[in-house]
């Protein structure tokens, strides 16, 4: 092989290993930034066919109903706690600021946060639902799927 192919090949594997070591680290850099959708069924009893649980400390959104009662607000802070439901399970979600002016018991929301030991959530947003115009597919789907029963089937629901 002649010096001018052999430089053009050593700066073509160059280039390449530069791309790939780049995408590596714009990978690895997202990846702690990546939320994932939830709903109080998939954090108790896993999701999908492989029923895989998320970890606790790990970032997710979990989507779902308030459950009537359940809303308790601190009166000496912002703080306030409620459990999320939806046909599989319900869960509890503890929110330190101040809540949007749509939210209420027997409301959609999404909930995002960090997911404790205990499978509470520790929210750091509360997303009120809207409008029915637009909502996103995944919750969509998640809400058609899960909201078949009354909220009172899960009063008895704990991990």
């Amino acid at each position: 092989m002649n010096p001018r192919r052999k430089t053009r090949l050593w700066v073509a594997l160059a280039v390449l290993a530069s791309l790939g070591l780049t995408l590596a680290l714009v990978l690895y850099a997202l990846r702690a930034n990546i939320d994932l959708f939830y709903t109080p069924g998939d954090i108790l009893y896993g999701k999908g066919a492989a029923q895989e649980k998320p970890e606790p400390g790990q970032r997710l959104r979990v989507g779902g109903m308030v459950m009537r009662g359940s809303v308790k607000r601190d009166s000496q802070s912002l703080k306030v706690s409620f459990r999320l439901y939806d046909a599989r399970g319900a869960v509890d979600v503890d929110y330190d600021g101040i809540l949007p002016d749509l939210f209420r018991e027997g409301q959609g929301v999404v909930a995002q946060g960090v997911l404790g030991e205990d499978h509470r959530i520790h929210a750091r947003e509360v997303l009120a639902k809207h409008d029915e115009n637009y909502t996103p597919p995944e919750v969509k789907a998640a809400m058609d799927a899960n909201h078949s029963r009354p909220a009172a089937a899960y009063k008895d629901i704990r991990p």
